[in-house]
């Protein structure tokens, strides 16, 4: 009897999702109504350009179980995510991509887990329906995103998961603007544990991602939970000395020892394309903190809704 009161929401950010969501509204159902929990399923449509909201309009108004959330425009998946945090409640939530890219039925194996007094139950990638490049790139960003953080990250791990309500409290008293969930879901720390899934392509659309998009998620999650880029700068400096130092004593012996020391444009245009590279990479990397503090300093809204549908306080 006691599992039939615990309550779950879902979170489902939606975007160029039309045709994904029907079949996602009836999968969730399927497999809550199969744990046999009490459930509410929170569609965030953020800001598609397709017939999102009409598609969800015509599910709310036959499951009265169904929230939905429309954006005034897109901002991100992770501020769609957040739209839906900030509504549900549930004794969890579970966050999943409109694409069904994050299958519903592992949502049984999570709820075993979290019965069973985890907090966190994150999803692990074992591997994915995509290109074998894509599948490197991926598995390499993880190990170096787990490597340079300050923080434990679980590898392959995305935003589908279950997290208890006490995380979700937790997790929205972090007032940053530039938001990456995962990272924020392994800082606020819990109880936590992995259960592998192998992600399959999209059913319907084409993917948003390309290797833009992936670079730009990449540097979101390194810049936002490392420290390491800075600290490379430091230790580039210290090397560029050591150079300097050693290359200037090189010179004043050759100076001295050789009648034909070196000389000529050559040396010091190596030496000044060193130093510029150098430089510039320095900058760039002081570049992408600066953006993120000029983000913060904003204190914008992370998203601003038109309308919410079935919503009541």
């Amino acid at each position: 009897m006691e599992t039939k009161r615990k309550k779950i929401s879902a979170i489902i950010a939606c975007y160029k999702d039309s045709q994904a969501i029907p079949v996602m509204h009836s999968e969730l159902t399927k497999t809550f109504k199969k744990i046999k929990c009490d459930y509410e399923l929170i569609f965030v449509n953020d800001g598609s350009p397709d017939d999102t909201e009409n598609v969800l309009n015509k599910i709310c108004k036959k499951d009265k179980k169904t929230i939905a959330i429309i954006h005034s425009r897109n901002f991100s998946s992770q501020n769609a995510f957040t739209s839906g945090m900030d509504i549900a409640s549930g004794d969890a939530i579970v966050l999943l991509d409109g694409d069904l890219q994050d299958p519903p039925h592992i949502i049984e194996d999570f709820y075993k887990l979290w019965i069973k007094g985890n907090d966190v139950v994150y999803g692990s990638r074992i591997n994915r329906e995509a290109s074998l490049i894509m599948n490197i790139f991926y598995k390499l960003f993880y190990r170096i995103f787990s490597k340079t953080s300050y923080i434990k990250i679980p590898l392959d791990a995305g935003d589908f998961c279950l997290m208890d309500k006490k995380v979700v409290k937790a997790i929205k008293k972090l007032k940053e603007r530039d938001r990456f969930i995962r990272g924020m879901r392994a800082w606020v720390g819990f109880k936590q544990i992995g259960v592998p899934y192998k992600r399959p392509e999209r059913m319907f659309g084409k993917t948003t991602n390309n290797i833009f998009s992936n670079i730009r998620w990449a540097k979101k999650g390194i810049f936002s939970y490392s420290l390491l880029p800075l600290e490379l700068i430091a230790y580039l400096s210290y090397i560029m000395f050591i150079v300097a130092i050693v290359t200037m004593f090189w010179y004043i012996a050759s100076h001295y020892i050789y009648a034909n020391a070196p000389e000529g444009f050559t040396t010091i245009i190596v030496i000044l394309l060193l130093i510029g590279s150098v430089l510039m990479l320095s900058l760039g990397i002081l570049a992408e903190y600066l953006g993120k503090i000029l983000e913060e300093t904003k204190q914008r809204p992370n998203y601003i809704i038109k309308k919410v549908i079935n919503y009541k306080k």
